[in-house]
């Protein structure tokens, strides 16, 4: 039985810690979907860009692996630098996650949704309108997989913004508007970034502030996880390829 995670976003979702900087975390029940296949977890899990790096999903899936005793399957589809606009529903990225979940579905059980965004949308112009668009993102997702009773986590902003001085004067306002969000629906849940280190450009998380985050994800899917929810085991149509994988 695989478990897997859809990881939407943008940079700080997609991963920019710098790799080599923490030990890489070896669990060879790990893996990511790549050609609608599940190979075996590798870095940059979400290669968006060629400066992709250290991703807070590892820390995640490693976490619930060892809790659960299941494979657990990365879903990468975040996208640096985007907008929640650009995450509409009918969108580019909004229909490629979801085309990528359905694949996914076809040899796992989508577990929870990884959600971080928001550094994109810290403008005059944009700032106020945030939660309304995160809401009918959220809707639409929901409604497109069916997903209403799996857990939807959504990263806090960065403390270290408030040295980006275009971003200063708005992250704080993004962010209470993520924790509202999450206050207002019982399968969503808000994950501090309080404390966690960024790389010099105060913009992205470091890489054991990302191995630290995803811990804190971890955390808050345990608070949503529902322990009556059964996950059906499903046919596996990539079984031949995976056990090849397992042998190199």
């Amino acid at each position: 039985m695989i478990h897997s995670f859809l990881l939407i976003g943008q940079s700080n979702m997609a991963g920019r810690g710098d790799i080599g900087d923490v030990a890489r975390i070896e669990n060879p029940s790990l893996r990511v979907l790549r050609n609608g296949r599940w190979q075996r977890l590798f870095v940059p899990v979400n290669p968006d860009r060629p400066f992709s790096g250290v991703n807070l999903a590892e820390s995640f899936a490693d976490a619930y692996q060892r809790a659960h005793g299941v494979e657990v399957g990365l879903i990468p589809c975040a996208d640096g630098g985007t907008r929640i606009d650009q995450w509409r529903e009918g969108g580019l990225l909004f229909d490629h996650a979801v085309y990528q979940a359905r694949l996914a579905e076809r040899t796992s059980t989508i577990a929870g949704v990884l959600w971080h965004q928001g550094e994109s949308d810290c403008e005059a112009a944009l700032v106020s309108g945030y939660g309304a668009k995160l809401e009918a993102f959220y809707g639409a997702l929901s409604r497109a997989l069916n997903l209403h009773d799996v857990p939807f986590l959504a990263g806090g902003l960065g403390e270290f913004l408030e040295n980006r001085g275009e971003i200063r004067p708005y992250w704080r306002e993004i962010d209470r508007q993520i924790r509202e969000f999450t206050a207002a629906h019982p399968m969503t849940g808000y994950v501090s970034a309080a404390g966690l280190d960024g790389r010099p450009d105060n913009l992205h998380f470091n890489a054991p502030a990302l191995r630290e985050f995803g811990l804190r994800y971890y955390e808050a899917f345990k608070a949503l996880e529902r322990k009556d929810k059964v996950f059906a085991d499903k046919p596996r149509e990539d079984d031949a390829l995976r056990t090849a994988l397992d042998s190199l």
